[in-house]
């Protein structure tokens, strides 16, 4: 089966689980898919993050997915690799050939670091070998620092900033270009040497740098290392959904382009943290993940609330009778069915009537009905049901929100899945418990909040449609009525053809005679 989402979070660094974090608390069906490959793995600890300063980058990322966890997220070991867009659903396809569906997407693949080729580099690479005095400067305190510059611009300042760390600071110029009259005065005045020609390689002994060896065999004493590595955004899975990066105004890398929120130029993704921020440190990353989250949730909220009003609206069903397509099964409610069979035919009133199997149900069982709708198509659709089943029913448009049934009584008053707010639910139901006459039924059928669980795709979370039996029942006086309530589990099909379970919140009443 396919997994529906509300956002797919696609890295499980700091800005990833940050984000997915944010969206849990909201109560966002939320995934993270991460191959558990941080670029900070090389580096002993997180330095920088308040009140988790020195923690090691793994237990900081445990950490984060036990938070998640708590809120409900989804953590799965896996790398994305496609994205591709339908219509207003994200389909992302995963390395062990699963595939999982979301609403919305939040990349936070990070960047990786493409080092110098200089042989030691990579292998002390966020050990003794750095490139941010904000990340390692502390830990190389006082011991004396070489910067091997590939980006002149970018390396002289390094230089100046480890020199306010370290004693002594030696600048090679390496492959960069010249340093100008105004970079060269910069760094005499800090007392930066600097040294001319191509560097050959790393000297280590006893596991630690002792100096930079210059092509022509020179050996410069120093025990740490710092570089200027190429900055690439991990972009390759974005491309299938015509995302590309662009290249840093300094010309350090390149990432992906984005609004303050993250909001890339293609609706419904997002980025945070290194792939849109080369220069993120995992505080301003994790800042940057829930900053993304909080804009995902409330362009959410504006697309259910869309969609709430068209749901609430006549249009809508105008629109869904009219298309030409059945909406429904064809089949009357079971409840309908259940309650009918123990009652002798009468008069009947079957609100929200749609495509009207309910109706034409009870009428080729002797029942005289009347089928209220909103959507004249919807009556229309039921209309020709009626004549192919060869029975009589009246039909009447009406707007169930205000309409009232009276003087006219019946015995049984079915209302299937009418999704009102709970003012406009409740005043409903009461105008329709005075249509039920003395010894008839009130049946009332809706969405238990149990199915939120289950309905977290292709529609929004509408808990205040949603209702128990017991809260149904609540508009009616105990004292005229025999009432059960019961939530009762049936299997279904859901809108991509997946088997799901959902809960019918069912009142059945009976009106007692008067005395």
């Amino acid at each position: 089966m396919t997994q529906k989402f509300d956002v797919a979070v696609l890295g499980g660094g700091a800005a990833g689980l940050s984000g997915a974090l944010t969206l849990g608390r909201a109560r966002r069906s939320v995934v993270v898919i991460d191959a558990g490959s941080p670029r900070n793995a090389p580096s002993a600890a997180v330095h920088g993050f308040l009140s988790r300063d020195g923690i090691s980058p793994f237990e900081l990322a445990e950490i984060g997915r036990a938070e998640v966890e708590r809120y409900g997220g989804l953590v799965l070991q896996a790398t994305a690799v496609e994205a591709r867009r339908t219509d207003n659903v994200f389909t992302v396809t995963l390395d062990d050939g699963r595939s999982l569906t979301a609403r919305r997407l939040l990349v936070t693949t990070g960047l990786t670091d493409e080092l110098p080729a200089i042989p030691g580099v990579a292998e002390r690479w966020g050990r003794d070998v750095v490139h941010c005095p904000h990340c390692h400067g502390w830990e190389l305190r006082d011991r004396p620092v070489g910067v091997i510059a590939t980006h002149t611009q970018w390396a002289v300042r390094q230089a100046l900033m480890f020199r306010q760390l370290a004693p002594e600071v030696t600048f090679f110029q390496h492959t960069a270009p010249a340093v100008s009259e105004q970079e060269t005065a910069q760094l005499t005045a800090w007392g930066v040497d600097v040294v001319n020609g191509p560097v050959d390689s790393l000297e280590v002994a006893d596991d630690r740098i002792t100096g930079v060896r210059l092509a022509g065999g020179t050996v410069s004493a120093c025990s740490a290392v710092v570089v200027a590595p190429r900055l690439v955004a991990n972009s390759a899975l974005l491309s299938g959904l015509g995302i590309t990066p662009t290249a840093n105004p300094m010309g350090i890398g390149e990432s992906i382009t984005a609004d303050p929120t993250g909001l890339t130029e293609v609706p419904g993704v997002w980025v945070a943290g290194n792939v849109a921020d080369l220069s993120a440190q995992v505080m301003s990353a994790a800042a940057g993940g829930a900053a993304a989250a909080t804009a995902i949730n409330g362009d959410l909220v504006a697309e259910d609330t869309r969609l709430i009003t068209r749901l609430l609206s006549g249009n809508y069903w105008e629109e869904q009778y009219g298309s030409g397509k059945r909406v429904w099964s064809g089949k009357p409610n079971p409840q309908v069915v259940a309650t009918a069979a123990d009652l002798p035919p009468g008069t009947a009133l079957d609100i929200g009537s749609g495509e009207g199997a309910d109706s034409v149900w009870l009428a080729a069982r002797g029942w005289k009905v009347t089928g209220v709708d909103m959507a004249q198509a919807a009556l229309d659709r039921a209309a020709r049901s009626a004549a192919e089943a060869g029975v009589d029913v009246t039909w009447q448009q009406a707007d169930v929100t205000t309409w009232d049934p009276a003087p006219a009584q019946f015995d049984l008053v079915s209302v299937q899945f009418v999704q009102l707010t709970r003012p406009a639910r409740e005043a409903m139901y009461r105008r329709l418990a005075e249509a039920v006459r003395p010894g008839g039924t009130l049946l009332i059928v809706g969405h238990h909040p149990a199915d939120l669980e289950v309905m977290t795709l292709h529609r929004p979370r509408l808990p205040h449609l949603m209702f128990t039996a017991e809260e149904a029942a609540s508009v009616l006086d105990p004292s005229a009525w025999d009432i059960t309530t019961t939530a009762q589990e049936r299997p279904a099909t859901d809108s991509d053809g997946q088997r799901i379970t959902l809960t019918d919140a069912v009142l059945r009443a009976v009106r007692r005679a008067a005395g």
